[in-house]
């Protein structure tokens, strides 16, 4: 079985990760780690296809919370990180030991791009045609390892157990005064730091800056400043212009 197994709160992971799981063949069992999950045990012989974005160059704290309720037991994991068009740090080390503690055995990685989550200009449209074709090209590089059946330690570049400090991103959504209060986005918050008696409030230190409520109103009303995020974009934008690759690492 092949499980694809994902936090993507505005779809940019997932657009990755169906691509993966598209090309690596056989039945495909989703686990969103959006929602909150039972606990799992997984067999030997399944693939656990994990992908998470790379927030600040750290897995978000709720999906590490998620995927710890996964026992590997002996399931091969490949490691799949999702990075806005920056860097993705310390992501992949840290995936890698949260699911080597959880019993999985880590054959393959993949860091690939997809659009920015906060500023959409940046790495617009992506994943696009030619990532899908050389996704698909990473996946078929992937099976071969799986069915070679010999599985070293896999290195990643970045940091192992001392990881890059969690930062603080201050950017909240919040509704302005055409919100209707249909409860789409307190319902689909991960961490639950939306009001679903009242949408309009929003608890800004349990929010993690996913954006998911702001790509899933129906109605677009939930607003960042424009001018802060003016002035944000022209300040990341030398770290987020161009055109950066997808990395596969066997």
């Amino acid at each position: 079985m092949l499980y694809n197994i994902y936090f993507s709160p505005t779809g940019g992971t997932k657009k990755v990760a169906d691509i993966l799981a598209g090309n690596l063949g056989g039945e495909v069992c989703e686990v969103d780690v959006c929602r909150d999950i039972e606990n799992m045990t997984m067999q030997a012989e399944d693939v656990c296809l994990v992908s998470v974005p790379s927030f600040a160059g750290r897995v978000p704290q709720i999906a590490i919370e998620r995927i710890k309720k996964i026992s590997g037991n002996g399931a091969k994991a490949i490691l799949n990180c999702v990075y806005g068009n920056r860097e993705w740090d310390d992501t992949l080390t840290e995936l890698q030991d949260v699911l080597e503690n959880c019993g999985f055995v880590c054959v393959a990685a993949v860091a690939a791009v997809a659009e920015h989550s906060i500023f959409r200009q940046f790495a617009a449209g992506r994943p696009d045609a030619d990532d899908a074709q050389e996704l698909a090209e990473f996946a078929r590089k992937i099976t071969g390892k799986l069915d070679s059946g010999v599985f070293g330690k896999l290195k990643l570049a970045g940091n192992h157990g001392t990881y890059k400090e969690l930062a603080n991103i201050p950017f909240k959504p919040e509704a302005n005064e055409n919100c209707d209060r249909c409860g789409i986005c307190a319902a689909g918050c991960p961490v639950g730091a939306i009001d679903k008696s009242d949408p309009r409030k929003t608890d800004k230190k349990l929010c993690i800056s996913c954006m998911r409520c702001q790509s899933i109103c129906p109605k677009h009303v939930r607003d960042l400043d424009p001018a802060f995020m003016q002035a944000a974009a022209e300040k990341m934008a030398p770290k987020l212009c161009g055109h950066k690759k997808n990395y596969l690492f066997l």
